[in-house]
């Protein structure tokens, strides 16, 4: 069986080399499913914004050059949806803001800037007839710039021009241009499938009943959120047995059945005398190689190729306590799917260690902790992969380097972020 020992760097590179090969699934969403996935193209405008010159101001519609300081008879107004009558010049137009700008107007003056600076009741009330003999005064064309307050077609956006591109995360602003424009769908990347495979026959299922020697099943609820928190599905598949031959062929018909394109194991990996996953796929038939990364904790890790009817699908293989499984998501796999199908990367920065902390040499060391709005970062419970009181209270993964012994009071520790700053 091939073992591997390898640095944390040596083993991202190969999960991202895994996952590099796997196709980037695509599709067309409607914008309230597409919110939070990545532009898979370009999206081009199929018509101008604004789609017609409009007003941007409540006021009067006019002709600059008619703007000589003497009253001008009020035409009839224009509301916003409706298209009004060409500008009879040395006339205004009432016009309500977004309202298209009559042929024949340049300029609009605002309600404001008008004498008298409301407008007459037969604009306002419906009900009543258009007066005829109003009038109104507005600002010489001296005060006014021609073509003021008017939003002219295609000045947000040209037809034809690119809207959104590629590679963009679907936010409300980008869904609300969409809609703006008249579109209903999206292409983004979609959800890939990973088949998430919990093993030996202590696990036990939550809401089921323990017996001796039993323990919930944390690993699978785990992984499935963190793999949708990506943008990923996944289906789960229990094998409640430490026999290699069953734990194969459950997993060859699990992968015939669902196609996924990545397989998660965890447990099974370790250096005991029951290690189903390594047992079962590390004697040849697959090229899946076991071994140990210099971290802690998340040690123990298997990476390679499963052949299945001359298909070849990336396998992970994490170690089986949850924190070292959580780690492992977050060092290596959730990096490669950042990288590859535009998962949501964590934020890393540097933060001030509030308190002493021993790691060991030749390894980096993952502690969770809390990181406050002053930068400073406290460690939370002790380096136990078991300890997942800690890991929920925790906002922050803390990285010491393998180079560090003893990390004292004020070091500046790289830090990434996988919760709020409260």
């Amino acid at each position: 069986m091939s073992r591997f020992r390898r640095s944390v760097a040596e083993h991202a590179a190969v999960v991202a080399d895994l996952l590099r090969e796997v196709p980037v699934p695509t599709g067309e969403l409607a914008l309230a499913d597409a919110l939070g996935r990545v532009l898979a193209a370009d999206v081009v405008a199929p018509i101008p914004l604004p789609v017609f010159d409009n007003s941007q101001m409540d006021g009067y519609a006019v002709r600059a050059a008619d703007l000589t300081g003497a009253a001008l008879p009020i035409a009839r107004p224009i509301p916003a949806g409706a298209a009004g009558a060409p500008l009879v010049p040395g006339t205004c137009a009432p016009i309500m803001t977004g309202a298209p700008v009559p042929a024949g107007a340049d300029t609009i003056v605002p309600i404001e800037a008008a004498v008298p600076d409301a407008f007459p009741p037969f604009v306002t009330d419906r009900t009543r007839p258009h007066d005829d003999d109003a009038r109104v005064t507005l600002p010489v064309a001296a005060e006014v710039t021609p073509g003021a307050f008017v939003r002219r077609a295609g000045s947000d956006i040209a037809a034809g021009a690119v809207a959104l591109r590629a590679g963009d995360r679907v936010g409300p602003r980008h869904a609300g241009l969409a809609a703006a424009l008249g579109i209903t769908h999206l292409p983004v990347l979609t959800a890939p499938t990973a088949l998430l495979i919990a093993t030996g026959d202590e696990v036990v299922a939550p809401g089921g009943e323990l017996g001796p020697g039993r323990i919930f099943d944390a690993n699978t609820t785990l992984l499935a959120a963190s793999l949708a928190e990506a943008g990923w599905a996944s289906e789960t598949l229990t094998v409640d047995t430490d026999e290699p031959e069953d734990f194969a062929a459950a997993l060859r018909a699990a992968v015939v059945r669902c196609a996924p394109a990545l397989v998660l194991t965890s447990g099974g990996i370790s250096a005991g005398a029951y290690e189903v996953v390594k047992l079962a796929l590390g004697a040849g038939e697959h090229d899946v190689e076991f071994g140990s990364v210099a971290m802690q904790p998340g040690g123990p890790q298997g990476a390679g190729l499963l052949d299945v009817d001359d298909r070849a699908i990336p396998l992970l293989a994490f170690p089986g306590n949850p924190v070292s499984t959580f780690v492992s998501f977050e060092m290596f796999l959730r990096p490669a799917l950042v990288e590859r199908f535009g998962a949501r990367a964590r934020t890393s920065t540097t933060a001030r260690l509030a308190e002493a902390a021993d790691s060991p040499a030749g390894r980096l060391q993952v502690r969770r902790a809390r990181l406050g709005a002053d930068g400073v970062v406290e460690l939370i419970g002790g380096a136990g992969s078991h300890l997942l009181g800690p890991l929920a209270e925790a906002n922050a993964l803390v990285l010491i380097d393998p180079e560090t012994t003893r990390a004292e009071p004020g070091a500046r520790l790289r830090t990434i972020l996988i919760g709020e700053i409260q």
